[in-house]
């Protein structure tokens, strides 16, 4: 049966977060329709960022240097497509001219053929660019992919306290999407099109230098206004980003704690703040599509008045006989090839532009301090002995506003130390320090006589292990759920574990065995099944320093035996650290910490405790009380060596 809130059931939020978090790394379950602080203040931070031109810039071309062989390669097939692609405007005029107006009918199947073999050159390095640098584009993708995820989770457990998992999603999946246009065919797009135009450019100018005159001015004239529009674009394109990250991150937490919004009927209300996001989205992109479209427009308005001038100057320039049909023609002919890119560069500019505002926001991931910077000129851990030793340890999340005072105290190895106290007296923050997921800001932490400060942290993390209050399970099987910590394990040593945390039972019911997939976050199994599969990960995973966030509180008393009995077999050997909330389950703990107001004001066994008659002694007998009186269903009636007050 569920245990109602009490007060040892209560969790400051404060602490709550802390040992959630930073114990599990998943998603924060809020409440319905609300936003944590940590997520405002984000939002918050998100506003005030600008896009920063200079250092996208200067990612890209890192990017594109490290890709410099794919790029040089599809530059290669670039220009000789291009080369290819003037043979049609320039047979043009020997057509008219030569085969019709001459009548040199000799020369047509020859110009026939040269048409013929350019356009199997164009089809075949097009082929063969989108192979070397589609390919290689996607590959950039996937290791930009892999490096963000690899930064992300060995970023200190602090940020992920104020970031939601959604924005690191969009961050990691979406914004690295964009840097196809850096180092694939965007980017050779662009400088094809800016190369075609020149070549162009060429021809029209040997063709009829005042026509052409004319036609650049109107061209340098729409340069202005594209480089005038995509200074305008880029901040939206980022904010862009934002918001997308942002609602995204909103939908996982609705859908994760998707229970919890039913449970309370906030459907409605969820969906009016998913509703608010998409309409923040829709207003930027409204924005971003004007501004699109007014360049789009422009360069239809650019090759309408380009084609006037060429009708009004051309015409003109054949009546006075300066040019011949033959050459108007292939003067048409290579204005398209000038225009087309033209046009083609709005679209390439602006897809590079936002990919720039995505690699933008990529550099800000990859600049931040991770616990790999921390562990620099660290201390290696071998072997840990776990000894633990507290000294005069103090700590604030806010300045001003201490959690821990002065708190001092020594666990030899091997042995159990529970820590008990009111909600936000400061049990969850202790544990996050021993678990180095936080630093002391006065004092320090020793282990096995040396600061932890000064120790590797992935070194001292391989041996700990924990087992919590709602322990997190990943979709995949019930063997890889045991074997996380240790991939390498034996199907042998799975099932061995599994026995003495008393889940081989239950495991050995299923169809499949230990292949039964768990569902998402273990959703498949009973609270009873779950704590029993981490139990046995914690078993297989062989730590010292074990963290225990009383893995029994609200499970029914059948389930309660059978996990109390598997942690006891889990605590032989080892430095473990009790969060309690039912004190009947630390009577054997070798040392009690009782913790008020971020202090330690008492300490000793079970029994000496209940002796002085302080603090814990009146946890006791309040929460004894309260046993005695909640409601229990048949068969769950309070065990009988829990019927005692006084004890020893």
């Amino acid at each position: 049966m569920d245990a109602p809130l009490h007060p040892q059931n209560r969790r400051d939020p404060a602490e709550a977060g802390c040992i959630v978090m930073q114990m599990q790394m998943v998603p924060r379950q809020m409440a319905p329709g609300q936003m944590g602080p940590g997520q405002m203040g984000q939002r918050r931070m998100v506003q005030k960022k600008k896009y920063n031109r200079a250092a996208a810039w200067r990612e890209a071309r890192k990017l594109m240097w490290q890709h410099r062989r794919s790029l040089a390669v599809g530059f290669v097939l670039m220009l000789v497509s291009r080369v290819a692609s003037l043979v049609l405007p320039a047979s043009s005029k020997w057509l008219i001219d030569e085969v019709i107006g001459k009548e040199r009918h000799e020369l047509l199947v020859p110009l026939a053929l040269a048409v013929g073999a350019a356009t199997v050159v164009q089809a075949a390095t097009g082929f063969a660019l989108s192979q070397v640098v589609g390919v290689a584009a996607q590959r950039a993708i996937a290791n930009m992919r892999r490096a963000l995820q690899e930064r992300v989770t060995r970023f200190p457990v602090r940020y992920f306290d104020t970031t939601q998992s959604g924005v690191l999603i969009s961050r990691i999946m979406t914004d690295a999407e964009g840097i196809r246009n850096l180092v694939g065919t965007g980017i050779l797009q662009l400088v094809g099109g800016v190369f075609t135009a020149f070549m162009a450019l060429g021809f029209l100018f040997y063709y009829n230098w005042q026509l052409t005159a004319v036609t650049l001015a109107i061209l340098i004239f729409f340069g202005g206004f594209m480089a005038a529009s995509f200074k305008r674009l880029r901040p939206l394109f980022r904010e862009r980003g934002e918001i997308n990250a942002e609602v995204t991150g909103r939908l996982t937490e609705t859908l994760g704690g998707i229970r919890v919004v039913k449970a309370y009927g906030t459907e409605k209300r969820e969906q009016r703040v998913f509703t608010r996001g998409i309409h923040r989205l829709l207003r930027n992109l409204a924005r971003s599509l004007t501004g699109i479209s007014a360049t789009s427009s422009m360069a239809t308005a650019v090759i309408g008045v380009v084609g006037v001038v060429m009708i009004v100057l051309g015409g003109r320039s054949i009546l006075r006989g300066e040019m011949t049909v033959g050459e108007l023609f292939s003067y048409v002919f290579f204005s398209g090839l000038l225009a087309v890119p033209v046009t083609q560069m709005a679209s390439i500019g602006t897809q590079i532009t936002e990919a720039l505002a995505g690699l933008d926001r990529i550099r800000e991931l990859m600049e931040m301090p991770t616990e790999d910077d921390e562990d620099r000129g660290a201390l290696p851990v071998q072997t840990v002995r776990g000894e633990v030793e507290f000294q005069d340890v103090g700590f604030e999340y806010v300045p001003g506003v201490p959690v821990l005072r002065g708190v001092s105290f020594h666990a030899p190895a091997g042995t159990t130390t529970a820590l008990v106290g009111s909600s936000g007296s400061g049990k969850s923050t202790l544990v996050s320090l021993a678990m180095a997921f936080s630093r002391p800001g006065t004092g320090r932490i020793l282990v096995d006589g040396r600061d932890l400060a000064e120790l590797r942290l992935r070194d001292y993390r391989a041996h700990l292990g924990v087992v919590l209050q709602d322990n997190f399970l990943f979709d995949g099987t019930v063997a890889d759920n045991i074997r996380f910590a240790r991939p390498d394990a034996t199907r042998e040593e799975i099932e061995e574990v599994a026995r003495i945390a008393h889940a081989d039972e239950f495991v050995r019911g299923f169809p499949k065995g230990y292949d039964t997939v768990v569902g998402e976050r273990g959703i498949r199994l009973s609270g009873g099944q779950r704590q029993r599969i981490a139990i046995a990960r914690a078993l297989l995973a062989d730590p010292r320093i074990l963290i225990l966030d009383e893995a029994t509180s609200s499970l029914d008393s059948e389930s309660e035996a059978l996990i109390q009995d598997g942690l006891r077999r889990l605590r032989e050997g080892r430095t473990t650290f009790v969060i309690a909330h039912r004190l009947s389950t630390i009577r054997s703990a070798d040392q009690i910490l009782v913790l008020e107001a971020g202090e330690i004001v008492e300490r000793g066994t079970h029994t000496e405790l209940m002796m002085l008659g302080g603090r814990y002694r009146e946890l006791h007998d309040r929460q004894y009380a309260w046993e005695r009186e909640r409601y229990v269903n048949p068969g769950e009636e309070l065990p009988v060596e829990e019927a005692g007050v006084a004890v020893g």
